[in-house]
């Protein structure tokens, strides 16, 4: 076995890598003034959103505005998603296949996705077949029960997410807790990463101004392995950055176990006696790409 001491990562710079994202902010597409400052609130990602924030009378009017936004070739300050309109409503068909084919669009939210025969109906009106990256939502018991069919469903699937709004009405839970929801979390996580995607970002806070409860709430979606979360205001986002930020004695002992494997992927023995696998290289190499983020 070998030791070795750490070496200091060193930093990047620029837009954060799509496996590093912990910050996805919802703003409402018929608000290009809201949207527009959003791109440079801080966020990772920005999601239009074209279902629940918009009202009825006002769903064209924000898909012709994003529309207009995502005709700019020329490269935005962040990526920019889009959660459509139900997918079992009137509406979905026109949002994708408006949107889909445009440059400036990076990713598509579908709301309520239940199996497999939702990404195949989203793939069949997508103009050409030219699918984007897809980002199922999970906001009912059967969309939980599918998660890993979900996952894997479709090679354009990116992440999967829960919307925990939509899922404790569909279970019939009270929605002053979040304590009847661990199955269903965990088991988001677990299909994420049974199908070799990002950790799943978690479900928006609501109260935007108890910003320490959102702070405890990261740390126990963290814990949980959750990573990132998505927010509704923009003094949300740096609390959701901060917790999921590694601390620098989490860097520090990342970076011993980095310095320590070297090329190898095997097992292996740190300086102070510990032995650690690949699993756990894998995992310290995670750490150290967040600790680079801009």
């Amino acid at each position: 076995m070998r030791t070795s001491t750490a070496a200091p990562a060193p930093r990047a710079t620029g837009p954060a890598a799509p496996e590093t994202w912990l910050t996805w902010l919802y703003v409402p597409g018929d608000r290009p003034d809201v949207v527009a400052k959003a791109l440079r609130s801080g966020t990772d990602v920005v999601l239009v959103d074209l279902e629940d924030a918009v009202a009825p009378e006002r769903k064209a009017y924000a898909r012709a505005a994003t529309a207009e936004l995502l005709s700019d070739d020329a490269p935005g300050p962040v990526p920019v998603h889009v959660r459509v309109n139900d997918l079992d409503g009137p509406l979905a068909e026109d949002d994708i296949r408006t949107l889909a084919p445009l440059p400036g669009l990076a990713g598509l939210r579908l709301p309520k996705v239940t199996g497999t025969a939702s990404l195949r109906r989203v793939a069949g009106w997508v103009p050409r077949g030219n699918v984007p990256p897809l980002y199922a939502l999970l906001e009912s018991a059967l969309g939980v029960e599918h998660a890993f069919e979900i996952a894997t469903g479709h090679h354009a699937v990116r992440g999967i997410a829960l919307g925990e709004a939509d899922l404790r009405a569909d279970l019939g839970m009270t929605s002053g807790t979040g304590g009847g929801l661990e199955y269903a979390r965990g088991r988001a996580v677990v299909a994420a990463r049974a199908a070799g995607l990002p950790p799943p970002p978690q479900s928006v806070y609501p109260d935007v101004r108890d910003v320490e409860g959102l702070a405890l709430d990261c740390a126990e979606g963290r814990a949980r392995g959750f990573l990132g979360r998505t927010a509704i205001h923009p003094r949300q986002l740096p609390v959701i950055e901060e917790a999921y930020r590694p601390s620098a004695e989490e860097v520090a002992a990342a970076e011993e176990i980095v310095a320590a494997a070297g090329p190898d992927a095997g097992a292996l023995a740190l300086p102070d006696g510990r032995f650690v696998d690949a699993a756990v290289v894998a995992g310290a190499r995670r750490t150290l790409s967040l600790a680079r983020r801009h």
